[in-house]
């Protein structure tokens, strides 16, 4: 495997930038590149030695070679809104930015799909599509600020992927610029394509494959009819058993949110929707769609099972405004608990929504374990938890401990059957509680994966696997052996 290079001529490389995009189109200034040093998990901090903001996919092409023959490795970034790390840059790393890359280029009402550049945001594509009676399902909470290319790295989720599916559900085909510069079209634009899922491979792979520069996404027919069900308890364990009895119905949501009292307060002290009752223990966010006697019944039924679990009141919604509203402070949750702590800290397990009560009954000992308040907010329906770790950067160690309660998080969301991540990515933050989920075998065999499309190892390289060197805990845990393969990368 080729080495890469430790001390590249940077100034030749920033002419040749130059070359494809333009002196505008390259950053190197110190002060300008600080705006690119993090992502969204800003407590890690990686100031990059060039950002190329390209505008094409031949650009894209053009950049990546020159960083393939020079060795030295890149990060793709989108918006920067990520909460894993995954687009932190690497000491001496090109930082290929794609936010210029934002044309809608083809919309088929017909066929139902559209083709976008990775720099479109999230609820552009709705915006765009909403006027035929089409939507695009994947909303994450960032959905006004995200871009569908970052949405494609992370796999990202939403309200409605309960129902309706992750970004993965919804691509249809990517065309990507690989690690040597080759330009590359996975799937196609119809959904069953021939051969090999390298399409399914791409998306979620967090840049480590390559760099998508135009992605078919589905769209689909906006429901007849749309109900947004608000119902809230006097504890959590009632709104956690409420979820399952409502699956176990037969019945699939929309969506499918649950917030705790703290959630619940911080989000009527920012946004002030005035339908959140603040003296709730927990309350379930419960949409429900379809054709309007379906949406009809279906509201009546979830509206017993609440109160069969002791729900105090249940506020139903059916105009566009008033389920927005109800939405706002749900989408709002994570900015809101900037009034309520200088800082968080965000993980993203999920679990089996039969292990809800118990899960959160441990996390809330973890919390107590450690001296951290945590507040609850997430996808109840799909079992994809977001505990919000409340705590002071300024305070010497306190990231240190933060990061030490979230691991033993993720540790108890596998030992009860679930996952380390279910919409936010592996990226810089997770990477050392990999072998938690899999074994040596496993990582080895996604690492062949990994050097089929990259075998220098300069696509956002140290990112989604562990390495002694980044992950000392599970080094000692699982044996340098764990890692013979991975070291590398």
């Amino acid at each position: 495997m080729t080495a890469i290079v430790t001390q590249p001529n940077w100034q030749a490389i920033a002419r040749d930038f130059e070359a494809v995009v333009g002196k505008s189109g390259v950053v190197r200034k110190r002060e300008e590149l600080l705006v690119y040093e993090c992502d969204g998990l800003t407590s890690y901090r990686e100031r990059p030695e060039i950002v190329v903001l390209p505008k094409t996919t031949e650009e894209v092409a053009e950049v990546v070679k020159i960083c393939d023959r020079a060795s030295v490795p890149f990060v793709a970034r989108g918006s920067g809104t990520g909460l894993s790390g995954g687009a932190l840059p690497i000491q001496n790393c090109v930082l290929i930015v794609t936010s210029l890359m934002r044309k809608i280029l083809k919309v088929d009402f017909e066929n139902q799909r559209v083709i976008v550049q990775p720099g479109v945001i999230n609820s552009w594509v709705t915006q765009t599509v909403s006027g035929a009676g089409f939507y695009y399902a994947p909303d994450p909470s960032s959905q006004i600020i995200c871009s569908i290319g970052g949405n494609v790295a992370e796999n990202s989720g939403g309200v409605h992927c309960l129902k309706y599916g992750v970004t993965t559900n919804h691509v249809l085909g990517v065309k990507i610029v690989t690690p040597d510069g080759s330009i590359v079209d996975l799937g196609g634009e119809i959904p069953e394509m021939p051969g090999y899922d390298l399409t399914g491979i791409f998306v979620g792979s967090e840049g480590t494959l390559g760099i998508a520069t135009e992605v078919t996404l589905k769209i689909l027919k906006i429901p007849e009819s749309i109900r947004v069900l608000l119902a809230d308890f006097t504890s959590v364990e009632a709104a956690g058993a409420t979820v399952s009895d409502i699956i176990s119905a037969g019945i699939i949501p929309g969506g499918m949110e649950m917030m705790d009292n703290m959630s619940i307060n911080a989000v009527e002290d920012v946004v002030a929707t005035g339908c959140y009752p603040r003296d709730a223990t927990a309350i379930l966010l419960v949409e429900v769609d379809g054709l309007e006697v379906e949406a009809e019944l279906n509201t009546q039924r979830v509206a017993e099972i609440c109160k069969q679990n002791g729900a105090r009141d249940i506020t139903v919604a059916t105009e566009v405004d008033e389920r927005l509203t109800l939405w706002k402070g749900r989408k709002a949750a994570f900015a809101a608990m900037g009034r309520m702590s200088p800082d968080y800290y965000v993980q993203d397990g999920v679990i089996p929504r039969t292990k809800l009560e118990y899960v959160l009954s441990e996390i809330e000992a973890l919390g107590d374990k450690h001296g951290y308040k945590v507040a609850n907010v997430f996808h109840a329906g799909d079992g994809n938890l977001h505990p919000l770790i409340l705590y002071d950067n300024a305070v010497p160690g306190a990231l240190e401990q933060v990061e030490e309660l979230g691991g033993e998080i993720l540790k108890l969301c596998v030992k009860v059957g679930g996952s380390i991540s279910g919409e936010h990515g592996i990226g810089a933050d997770k990477r050392c509680y990999m072998p938690e989920m899999f074994s040596p075998a496993d990582l080895d065999t996604m690492q062949w994966v990994r050097q089929v499309f990259d075998p220098k190892g300069i696509a956002n390289p140290t990112k989604l696997f562990p390495t002694p060197r980044t992950c000392g805990e599970a080094a000692k845990a699982y044996g340098q052996k764990t890692f013979e393969n991975v070291d590398r990368f």
